[in-house]
């Protein structure tokens, strides 16, 4: 079946979610139970059946580091994001940590501070930070199936990084040298990592934790700079052929057939080896299917969807507790790895990282009552089948991987972590790290000290929907509530519609009316007044052009926005100018022609109308008369003709598998120009032809802001390589904020 094929219609529960102050008494105390394969003691990343329990644990070159990333607790403003150079140079050590990281820990140690001293104190108590052990390496690592063993390297690579802490917090060179033994010994023994599909989460999980040990080492005068080479070397030869080839073939299974922690995990090890290695190119692959990857674990799949007040539902919220715990941990490495080299992923797409860290903080906390908080669920429907709630699957589970996520939005930047602040601080001083599946001890490693001032309110936006405007923000820390104020004019004077918001950071503002324009900020509030305001977010109640291509050009290869917000559109293949429905037109005649868009056309709209003119030569079933989208994984189109045999608009976040849909009754004419418009108000989507309805459907949850930043943005082309392309003419395309009315449509039809 045609991925397009199935109609899903589901309904979202518009449920929001923030908590300004939470007494500790209500933090769950309940322990792990069920989930999937273990990863020696935790839940591990196994998607696939179960893994052995591991056995129990028994009693460089100096490079200079270029400066850190702002640490909060020097200033009095949040940390700015790193800003990369152009030709990328790496930070060393610059993977989890920094040497200014180390200098912070050194400082708080010595001066017995909490709590710094109680992390160290559990890093020292670990049994395996001693000194006195040997390492047990191996030639064949076996993860999955007959014969495993893999616990002999988590172990070791556990006592690795252990050492090499206890070395740079207390500068004593006897862990040092003992960590180089254990480093040495695999880097001149490992040959293969092999098993059933598990050798690739073997080859993930552990291959960033070993560049992370490495990483640390390698300013370390007593690690031989051949000896660090041949380290690099395993690395490369043995651990990154498996990420790779993840990436890339999925295990020669459908790409949505593995959950978001198998590409997390991948993801983490290729970045950490490429900062290891001083090779770009892993590190800019890395960073690249984050942003743009098509499977589970690229960040807008990881966080499957956003509900109001910024609560991200994580792609594995549906299959158990345990697992995306993990995944919220493999995803704060990633972004921790990528922040200490300068980029900013932690706020890709407006933090969604923290957006998907408070769900599942969340749904893993025990409110006042002793129950566990509910949230908000959007069915999930994926390769592994349909997920309509929230699985109670080891909920309550308790993993070591809080501390980075809290400190840096908390500690960096100042935004309110409510959540996720909880669930770290019921896992102090952090150990977790003896189980395989994290490194452990971010109470030590991840502590800062809190900004003293309340920043503004972050990341406002403004949706409007039907008569209404929805308004989300991230909060600050420290604030008690929250206070929405609106002017007619940007800038103000500002007038407030609301305060004393707590219990969840959006607001639906309903009395605004149509044709208004609306300017709103929010500020927070505690006992010492209120914040500076937030950014400005624009609401306009009413359908407002934003894209008009006229296609009137006749020479060249730019088609210009005559509504002057985006830059020229693209014509590629043979595209070429002809004669259109009014003036001129994009013909597109042969099987490469099309007309690309510049990014994120639609990014920001809830409402919206999308309307061209078509002339159609021929008719291809499932060819686009436009299809904006990221790949394969998130788009919105509209075809002349789909597998029925009728027109059809839809838009999917998940593959086409949660395909929500306005159809018609018959396909688009040919030999003729025919109009043909789509808009959205609230949940009614209508679909139009010749200015008369040819479809619609009132339960339309989906909207373009949630495609995210769609880079893929086409006229005449599919997302799908297999689909044909468009036969005929385009003029006149036009996008608006807003839904115009049928007789606005019909008046643009006329």
């Amino acid at each position: 079946m045609h991925p397009q094929d199935s109609e899903n219609k589901i309904p979202l529960d518009r449920r929001a979610f923030c908590i300004s102050a939470v007494s500790l008494a209500a933090l769950g105390t309940t322990a792990c139970g069920g989930g999937g394969g273990g990863g020696g003691g935790g839940i591990a990343a196994g998607g696939f059946g179960t893994v052995a329990a591991a056995p129990q644990d028994a009693s460089a070159a100096s490079v200079a580091a270029p400066a850190a990333p702002t640490d909060s607790s020097a200033e009095n403003a949040p940390a700015p994001a790193p800003s990369p150079s152009t030709s990328r140079k790496f930070v060393h050590p610059g993977l989890l940590h920094t040497e200014a990281d180390f200098e912070r820990m050194r400082a708080k140690v010595a001066a017995n501070a909490q709590p710094w001293l109680d992390g160290w104190n559990r890093l020292q108590a670990n049994g395996r930070s001693q000194l006195g052990a040997t390492p047990r390496p191996l030639a064949t690592v076996i993860r999955g199936g007959d014969g495993q063993n893999f616990a002999q390297m988590y172990i070791d690579i556990a006592r690795s990084y252990q050492l090499a802490l206890r070395w740079k917090v207390s500068q004593d060179t006897r862990y040092a040298d003992l960590a180089v033994v254990f480093l040495n010994a695999w880097s001149s023994t490992l040959t293969s990592i092999e098993g059933n599909a598990d050798r690739f989460l073997a080859a993930g999980i552990y291959g960033h934790q070993f560049a992370n040990a490495a990483e640390i080492m390698r300013s370390y005068p007593g690690w031989a700079a051949s000896d660090f080479a041949r380290f690099q070397n395993m690395m490369l030869t043995v651990f990154y052929p498996l990420n790779h080839n993840f990436l890339v073939n999925h295990n020669g299974a459908e790409i949505t057939n593995y959950w978001a922690n198998w590409d997390q995990c991948t993801l983490a090890s290729i970045l950490a080896i490429g900062v290891l290695c001083d090779r770009p190119d892993l590190y800019d692959e890395a960073l690249g299917y984050y942003k743009t990857g098509q499977g589970n674990g690229a960040g807008l799949q990881a966080v499957y969807h956003v509900h109001p007040g910024y609560l991200g539902q994580w792609q594995e919220s549906g299959r158990d507790q345990g697992h995306c715990t993990l995944g919220i941990g493999l995803a704060g490495v990633f972004c921790e790895m990528a922040w200490n080299q300068g980029d900013d992923v932690y706020g890709y797409e407006n933090n969604r990282f923290l957006a998907g860290a408070e769900y599942v903080a969340k749904s893993n906390l025990r409110d006042v009552s002793g129950d566990f908080y509910t949230v908000p669920f959007l069915t999930n429907i994926n390769r592994q089948g349909t997920q309509s709630v929230l699985s109670t699957g080891a909920q309550g589970h308790r993993r070591g991987v809080w501390e980075s996520v809290y400190n840096h939005y908390a500690n960096r930047l100042g935004i309110a972590t409510p959540y996720t602040s909880l669930q770290a601080i019921q896992m102090r001083p952090e150990n977790d790290g003896n189980n395989g599946d994290q490194l452990g001890f971010g109470t030590l490693t991840y502590t800062r000290d809190p900004i003293p001032t309340l920043v503004p309110p972050s990341g406002l936006t403004a949706r409007v929907r039907a008569a209404q405007v929805d308004l989300s923000w991230w909060g600050s820390t420290g604030a008690l509530s929250y206070t929405v104020k609106r002017a007619a004019n940007a800038g103000g004077p500002y007038t407030t519609v609301t305060s004393g918001i707590t219990d969840t950071l959006t607001f639906t503002d309903s009395t605004v009316s149509a044709g208004e324009v609306w300017h709103y900020v929010v500020v927070a509030v505690n006992a010492g007044g209120e914040s500076t305001p937030s950014a400005e977010a624009r609401a306009a109640i009413k359908a407002e052009l934003l894209m008009q291509l006229k296609f009137d050009e006749a020479q060249g290869t730019l088609a210009a926005d005559a509504a002057g917000r985006f830059a020229a559109s693209t014509l590629a293949g043979g595209a070429a100018w002809v004669a259109g429905h009014e003036g001129g037109a994009v013909g597109l005649a042969s099987a490469a022609d099309y007309v690309s868009l510049p990014a994120a056309p639609v990014k920001n709209l809830a409402d919206f109308t999308i309307a061209c003119w078509v002339y159609l030569d021929a008719i291809s079933t499932w060819s686009r008369v436009f299809d904006f989208g990221s790949g394969q994984r998130r788009y919105m189109m509209l075809t002349p003709r789909n597998g029925a045999g009728v027109v059809r608009y839809a838009i999917t976040t998940v593959h086409g598998y949660n395909n929500q849909v306005i159809e018609g009754s018959s396909p688009l004419p040919t030999g003729r120009w025919v109009h043909v418009a789509v808009t959205l108000s609230g949940a009614l989507g209508t679909l139009y032809v010749d200015g008369a309805v040819a479809g619609s459907n009132a339960q339309m949850t989906l909207s373009p802001f949630d495609l995210g930043e769609t880079t893929q943005n086409f006229l005449g082309r599919s997302q799908y390589s297999n689909d044909p392309f468009l036969r005929g003419r385009l003029d006149d395309f036009r996008i608006y904020h807003g839904a115009l009315t049928a007789s606005e449509i019909a008046s643009l039809a006329a």
